[in-house]
C-alpha cells in the first residue's frame, strides 16, 4: 500500500489536479479580482511548468511506438 502512494500514476494525477485547481484559479482571477499582471503571470508561469511535467509522465508511463 505504501508504494501506492508513490507510484508515477499516483503523481501523475496529483500533477493534474493541481494543473486543474490552477486554471480554476487563474479563471477566476482574471474575471473577478483585481489581481497584478505580476502574480498572473507567475501563476500560468507555474500552470506551464505542470504541464510539462505532466507531459514527461505521460510520456514515461506509456511511451509511444515507433512507427
Amino acid at each position: 500500500m505504501d508504494s501506492n502512494l508513490h507510484s508515477p500514476e499516483r503523481r501523475l494525477i496529483e500533477l493534474r489536479i493541481e494543473h486543474a485547481d490552477l486554471d480554476a484559479l487563474i479563471d477566476a482571477a482574471a474575471r473577478d479580482l483585481p489581481l497584478d499582471e505580476l502574480t498572473l503571470r507567475r501563476l500560468k508561469k507555474r500552470r506551464l511548468a505542470l504541464r510539462d511535467q505532466i507531459v514527461q509522465f505521460e510520456l514515461a508511463l506509456d511511451p509511444k511506438e515507433p512507427a
